[in-house]
């Protein structure tokens, strides 16, 4: 991932080229470990890393990694269509006003690396100035200048862009060992879909030994409604949230773990023989769904003009009524909208029995995932692992940007060994001088590097945080843990 600068323009010092990361060997050569790897850390430069283990539980063991040393400072990105790169001839016109406002500037092209299923780009960035780690002061009066001339911009850290950096990282460790834990796994979603939960909280109710944040959660529906799992959910054997098609998912069952790409297929036929396609769980409706709300929604359902049948547990309509209602203990609530709402006023007449289908496909076996009480899925977010070889599915997993793919944030990822060992990492960022965080390719090398052979990407930033005993033992880059839509439990 070079850096180079635009002839004609400004030379700044800090605009070096970049080594770039190196290759990570199948980790299928790894041999069996009792603690984590001593060396070749696969980020930042060779040295030796500073490790500490303590035992959780039999077969749990923490690990802090801490590696690395702050070099990086700070600058100031010119912002370009509301972001902090764009194309060479906007970069171009950026610079040019820099100028004209009386500013040295810089243009540096970078490349944002391919992925599995998304190739390379070229891009630019648009920068001003170079400023120590104790002088982001000076960087915001550059910002307030800019900001004068009716220039946008904003005080940028070099060691969260991607490219080049020495670190430092600050990383936690989980490995269980199925070997010798005694325990089990389990999807959590807190008290009910619909509001988000700290992992903490949910550990204390499950009695759980640790936890990690899950995966994503959608922050664009209805701010009552911001605990809803973006892609699959499965608790205890319930689908509480569909697949999103071809994404990568974590599958838990009893202390075993895997992961594989999933797809949900969920019907509604009734005892006229009109069959069709249910096409989500617990969430807002679009135009012409229909959507099924279990009783853990935990919300009312939204008023919106649709139709709905309430079911018991056996699928007999107890109700029709207009959209906008409780999902009471015991039911569930068909939803439609559009033409759907039509489907239910014509097909679930009340005392008909409706026949619910639910079905969790792996795409990778073909085959159906019985939904037993021990089951539990969470959805990540983009697989980086797939039989001891890198493989980033960022565009199937959408997440195919500058910003996800390339820049460093804090990150929580989960990875499964040859020998079925399960291993959680939360690596801290956006802490300068402290820890940097990790790109996606960054967090793929750092599985390998751990001795996955299949892992994968759960929520991050501020939304990452590891629990052992009660206490969260990262450092959450909001100052505080956040709520979530859901974790994954480590019972006793």
């Amino acid at each position: 991932m070079p850096r180079r600068l635009i002839a004609g323009l400004a030379a700044l010092s800090f605009l070096a080229a970049a080594a770039p990361i190196p290759a990570i060997a199948d980790s299928a050569a790894a041999p069996a470990r009792a603690k984590l790897p001593t060396a070749n850390f696969p980020l930042g430069e060779q040295g030796s890393i500073t490790q500490k283990q303590k035992a959780v539980a039999k077969g749990i063991d923490l690990f802090t990694v801490v590696h690395g040393k702050p070099t990086d400072g700070y600058t100031v990105s010119v912002l370009m269509n509301g972001k902090d790169y764009g194309s060479q001839s906007d970069a171009q016109a950026a610079a040019e006003a820099v100028q004209a406002a009386g500013l040295p500037v810089g243009v540096q092209e970078f490349t944002r690396p391919g992925v599995a299923d998304f190739p390379a780009g070229v891009a630019y960035m648009v920068r001003v100035g170079l400023w120590k780690l104790d002088e982001r002061n000076e960087a915001e009066k550059i910002v307030k200048k800019l900001k004068e001339a009716d220039i946008k911009a904003k005080v940028d850290f070099l060691g969260d862009d991607g490219l080049q950096t020495t670190g430092p990282w600050d990383m936690r460790v989980l490995t269980i060992d199925p070997r010798t834990f005694t325990g089990s796994y389990r999807a959590d979603i807190g008290a009910t879909v619909a509001k988000r939960e700290t992992p903490s909280s949910m550990a204390k109710k499950a009695g759980a030994v640790a936890a990690v944040n899950g995966g994503f959660f959608n922050i664009h529906t209805d701010k009552n409604l911001r605990g809803e799992p973006v892609g699959i959910s499965v608790v205890n054997g319930r689908l509480l949230s569909e697949a999103v098609l071809g994404r990568s998912a974590l599958i838990l069952k009893g202390r075993t773990a895997r992961i594989s790409e999933v797809a949900t297929a969920i019907t509604a036929t009734s005892p006229d023989g009109e069959r069709t396609i249910i096409n989500g769980v617990n969430r807002v409706a679009a135009a012409d769904e229909l959507v099924l709300y279990t009783e853990e929604f935990g919300a009312k359902t939204p008023a919106d003009d649709g139709a709905e049948a309430v079911l018991d547990d056996k699928g007999q309509v107890l109700e029709l009524r207009a959209a906008g209602g409780k999902v009471a203990a015991g039911t569930r609530v068909l939803h439609g909208t559009g033409i759907m709402s039509d489907w239910i006023w014509s097909h679930a007449w009340e005392k008909w029995s409706l026949k619910v289908t639910t079905k969790v496909t792996d795409m990778r076996s073909g085959k159906a995932i019985a939904l037993t009480p021990e089951t539990n899925i969470i959805g990540g977010g983009v697989g980086l692992v797939r039989d001891g070889h890198e493989r980033i599915t960022a565009k199937a997993d959408g997440q195919a940007s500058i910003n996800m793919i390339l820049r460093r944030h804090p990150r929580t990822l989960a990875g499964v060994t040859k020998s079925g060992e399960l291993i959680l990492a939360v690596v801290d960022g956006r802490k300068p001088g402290v820890t940097v965080g990790a790109s996606m390719i960054e967090a793929a090398h750092l599985m390998l590097w751990l001795g996955a052979r299949q892992a994968i990407n759960l929520d991050g930033g501020g939304s990452s945080a590891m629990v052992v005993k009660g206490k969260v033992v990262n450092h959450p880059s909001d100052g505080t843990e956040r709520g979530v839509g859901d974790a994954l439990l480590i019972l006793p």
